[in-house]
């Protein structure tokens, strides 16, 4: 397992420098290595042993395919990009509710990350085309449920590893939206592009055995 999460953070220090130099060439190469890192991470840490890691697996595998559509500068792959991270939310929220749920710390979670929600939204509403306001706001909807059955999942069986990564994600996905939306520059990557794969390592090593 530790060579595939050294594998990821080389990756991710060349995927920065390739960013830093607006060298496409060096997103393509770097980018689906480090996400192609978080998968093997899982798979090495025994994630495919039970049901909860298999559904971990899944959820690493769609945000590995959103993370390869983000890569061009096209609009309608960037759609599906957001459709296929919306998908890994939904499954991480899915593999959450197999390992068990306290429903008490989900709903206090739930309502803390509903109104940072409606901060997010608020924020970004003014720089969403018309086209993009409803995904980016099913997407922040479920990105925060996933983050609430994660509070949640902890709440019934202590694993720090998942609110953490789950939070991680939250936080990167901002970087992401106002790269996007609001004012693209180096710095939104050089944190959010660490945050987030810090996060999926976290995520992928708690489908562990």
């Amino acid at each position: 397992m530790g060579g595939a999460v050294a594998l990821t953070l080389l990756a991710v220090a060349g995927l920065l420098v390739a960013e830093h130099r607006g060298s496409r060439r060096g997103v393509w190469i770097w980018k689906p290595l480090a996400s192609s890192g978080f998968l093997a991470t899982a798979v090495a840490a025994g994630a495919l042993h039970d049901a909860y890691g298999r559904v971990i697996v899944l959820a690493l595998c769609l945000c590995w395919l959103g993370d390869v559509l983000l890569i061009p500068d096209d609009a309608r792959a960037f759609r599906v990009g957001v459709l296929s991270f919306l998908g890994g939310h939904l499954a991480f929220s899915l593999a959450f509710l197999i390992r068990g749920i306290d429903a008490g710390f989900a709903i206090v979670a739930l309502v803390v990350v509903a109104a940072l929600a409606s901060i997010t939204l608020s924020w970004l509403r003014p720089h969403l085309p018309a086209g993009m306001r409803g995904p980016v706001t099913a997407y922040v909807g479920v990105m925060s449920l996933m983050v609430a059955c994660a509070i949640g999942t902890t709440g019934a069986r202590p694993a720090l590893a998942i609110p953490a990564g789950a939070l991680a994600f939250f936080l990167s996905d901002l970087s992401v939206a106002r790269d996007r939306f609001v004012a693209a520059s180096f710095v939104n990557r050089a944190w959010g592009l660490p945050l987030y794969y810090v996060a999926q390592l976290l995520l992928a090593t708690s489908g562990g055995r």
